[in-house]
């Protein structure tokens, strides 16, 4: 997966999700935030309300929290969706400056969207919809790379997941879905090398905000080892010094919410990061992954004038007349480390002096 496993950057996604509140031209401020920024995606979310909740499901409690008990999620979610054609006008604003554009599908119209019309070659499987197999499936057979999110989720959720991803990608159209041929799907070789020609997985809390210690970043370690596919990060905490740690623990993919105003009304402004920590973010992911370096213990290329200063060599302690022998007497251990190293200190005791030293000078036997 060239596109999300390119070393020593990570993809940074700004995840302007629904923070647009229905309006287009705050939808296209916060394109422009995110390039300012400096994040490598700006991703929406797409769905048909009418398509994805019931007349009375409820809201989340954050939502509840955000947006007042009145309305019901399918009113507030209405007030959210992006039309077809303001889709295809961001995703144009966001190529302009140089960003990737990605949205969330949340239902099958929204889907076919996004890969149909918009061309999109890399999805996001949001949280929600992890365990919703016939969604999941539609999503694997695109063909796009996949980004697959895990809040909410076990391990075994996602092995299930990932199998129907390894279904989708190599079953024959003929071959009939279900829990045993996923498992199958997963389980084979053909399968395990698709996902991993494809897939990255997203550690999540699914909270709003999520609290540090609900975070658990080491089950991005137990993901990894269990699945051996790439792992990010989607982050729901305030601030950013918990995303930064994901990416010090090794996320190849790093997703934060922002707003343009955290004051605005709407169910995810409160979560969310203003222009400049979104920027103090990104510049935090580069610095940390800049640094993260490849893990082999070796002096750096920068050392190398500090190593002639601070390490030491063995020097005359005295004037030394050649044929004297060498001795604590008048050798020492001293700065700098451009000469003989310390180590040859044991083999030089007792030797006769090959020539004249002046005190300081470095010993070359």
């Amino acid at each position: 997966m060239p596109d999300l496993a390119a070393p020593p950057e990570v993809l940074v996604i700004a995840e302007a999700g629904v923070n647009h509140n229905g309006q287009a031209d705050l939808a296209f401020a916060l394109v422009e935030a995110a390039a300012r920024a400096g994040a490598d995606v700006v991703k929406f979310q797409t769905f048909e309300a009418a398509s994805l909740v019931t007349p009375n499901a409820p809201k989340a409690a954050y939502q509840r929290r955000t947006t007042g008990e009145e309305e019901s999620q399918l009113a507030m979610l209405q007030r959210l969706e992006l039309p077809a054609a303001l889709h295809r006008e961001l995703k144009a604003d966001a190529e302009r400056r140089g960003l990737r554009f990605l949205s969330t599908a949340f239902d099958e119209p929204s889907l076919r969207l996004l890969v149909d019309e918009l061309g999109l070659s890399l999805l996001k499987i949001p949280s929600g919809e992890l365990t919703n197999a016939p969604f999941v499936l539609q999503h694997a057979r695109t063909g796009a790379e996949l980004i697959v999110s895990t809040g909410m989720a076990s391990l075994s959720d996602v092995e299930l997941a990932l199998g129907v991803i390894a279904f989708g990608r190599i079953a024959g159209a003929q071959e009939r879905p279900g829990a045993a041929a996923f498992r199958a799907a997963y389980a084979s070789r053909e399968g395990q090398a698709a996902l991993r020609r494809g897939v990255t997985l997203l550690h999540c809390t699914s909270d709003y905000p999520a609290a540090a210690p609900s975070v658990n970043l080491r089950a991005m370690d137990a993901m990894g080892a269990a699945f051996g596919l790439p792992v990010g990060y989607s982050d729901h905490t305030v601030g950013i010094e918990v995303a930064l740690a994901a990416v010090a623990r090794g996320a190849c993919v790093v997703e934060k919410h922002f707003t343009l105003d955290r004051t605005l009304p709407g169910p995810d402004h409160a979560a969310s990061l203003e222009p400049d920590e979104l920027g103090a973010l990104v510049r935090g992911i580069r610095t940390v992954s800049s640094a993260l370096g490849d893990g082999v213990k070796r002096p750096q290329p920068a050392e190398v004038s500090t190593a002639e200063v601070a390490r030491k060599s063995l020097v005359a302690r005295t004037a030394i007349r050649a044929g004297a022998p060498l001795g604590p007497h008048n050798i020492a251990v001293m700065r700098p480390g451009t000469g003989m190293p310390p180590l040859r200190y044991w083999d030089v005791l007792g030797r006769a002096a090959s020539r004249d030293y002046a005190a300081g000078e470095l010993l070359d036997e």
